[in-house]
């Protein structure tokens, strides 16, 4: 294939310029003006659009094994190439909990079976996810675990933490960590501020994630582990996160496209839609958040992609499970809240994308994150002009829950290349 014309964003060289991408065998094979398209060659008119590395997903939810009723590997990924993604990596709480090299070799045997994009394993740090029993980190790792996380709960017992932080830190992996201390949240439902208060509604305080940060901060120092906070919600842990890179601790943050664009606001209709985890908070929370991601405290982007099934959202408010869909939002969600607003320019939205999350989890030594000649041909290319608006029919996934449905969004995904092979390509797209 020849993408011509487009302007091709590749943060990790610095690269930023109009010009063509000649893609064979699986390669990025040259990068220039005006090239020839030897006999044959599928040409792609990118001009317009945005020519960039794979977009990576460092936080997905892609329920295999055990909860193949929201979603699957292959339905999975097939909304990753919808929304431009060419990697994932997904998170260990399934049933059973990626918690041994057995279930990390099944999950990547199915993932190359029925898998449409690249699939990376974070495997959890305790056993079943319980935050009891230390897993056996070093196995996991070899068996080809890129980071560990008990994602879904914290690991509350600290002298567990520092073990598994230890270990982690052993391996050379990150160790994602979902920030919220149970005691602190038994029986909240969303945020816990005025909106909550009207519906009669128990109440998630700020405290319950950054308490978790803020010890979470001195274990590292104790360890050495690099450590990464998941679905950041709260501008007081933005303040944490800050203080802990300021004194070089290993520390770094992601934020989802819902906690940059809704408020607690959303709930106030018991929308079910809009019940995640952390809840959505305030205003000032976002504007925090915002500049966090504008001064570089902030570097990694990550959906949380979450997939429930209609019936399971369709409960009540507090009796209905925690979590939206994104990864087919997400480009056109992220450009709203950071680049038009101003935040950040389009060349840091990229990188925080591509190479951050590629760094994040190590994948920048498969040549993933990057765009470059004799490099792997993920390529994704985005038109930031091309207005959609979000239907069950637009979604290529298997669950739709998300209070974004019937919202007008700019800025997708026209092409995605994955090892050089074409994976999705819109129709209507300019070719």
């Amino acid at each position: 294939m020849l993408i011509r014309g487009g302007r091709i964003i590749d943060p990790a060289s610095g690269r930023d310029e109009v010009s063509d991408v000649l893609v064979a065998g699986g390669l990025v094979q040259r990068i220039g003006v005006r090239l020839d398209a030897p006999a044959g060659t599928d040409v792609f008119d990118a001009s317009g659009c945005l020519v960039a590395p794979g977009l990576i997903d460092p936080h997905v939810h892609l329920r295999e094994p055990g909860h193949e009723h929201k979603e699957t590997i292959a339905s999975g990924t097939e909304a990753a190439v919808s929304g431009g993604f060419t990697g994932l990596c997904c998170m260990p709480n399934t049933s059973p909990a990626i918690d041994s090299p057995e279930i990390v070799r099944f999950v990547y045997d199915r993932a190359r079976e029925t898998g449409l994009c690249r699939v990376f394993l974070v495997a959890a740090g305790t056993l079943g996810r319980h935050g009891q029993q230390v897993a056996e980190i070093g196995l996991l790792a070899r068996a080809g675990a890129v980071a560990f996380s008990d994602d879904g709960d914290a690991i509350a017992d600290a002298g567990v933490m520092l073990k598994v932080l230890r270990l982690v830190a052993v391996t050379g992996r990150v160790f994602m960590q979902h920030c919220q201390d149970p005691t602190l949240t038994r029986g909240a439902a969303m945020h816990a501020g005025g909106v909550a208060t009207r519906l009669g509604l128990g109440g998630w305080p700020r405290e319950a994630e950054e308490i978790i940060i803020e010890r979470d901060v001195r274990l590292v120092g104790a360890s050495g582990c690099r450590y990464h906070v998941q679905h950041i919600s709260s501008g007081g842990s933005v303040e944490i996160v800050r203080g802990a890179r300021a004194r070089g601790l290993p520390v770094t943050a992601e934020v989802t496209p819902h906690h940059l664009l809704l408020t607690h606001d959303a709930c106030a209709a018991y929308d079910t839609n809009a019940k995640v985890n952390p809840p959505l908070r305030e205003a000032g929370d976002i504007e925090a958040i915002r500049r966090a991601v504008s001064d570089g405290v902030i570097t990694v982007l990550g959906t949380d992609h979450a997939p429930h099934a209609p019936h399971e959202k369709a409960q009540d408010f507090e009796s209905a499970p925690m979590g939206m869909i994104g990864l087919e939002t997400a480009f056109g969600l992220y450009h709203e809240a950071l680049v038009r607003s101003g935040a950040i320019d389009e060349p840091r939205l990229i990188a925080l994308l591509t190479i951050e999350p590629a760094r994040l989890c190590g994948l920048d030594a498969q040549g993933l994150g990057t765009l470059r000649e004799g490099g792997p041909a993920d390529i994704t290319v985005i038109d930031p002009a091309l207005e959609w608006t979000v239907t069950p029919a637009e979604l290529a996934g298997k669950s739709r829950n998300t209070p974004f449905m019937g919202r007008r969004i700019r800025g997708r995904a026209v092409l995605t290349l994955v090892d050089g092979a074409v994976m999705m390509r819109r129709r209507g797209a300019r070719a």
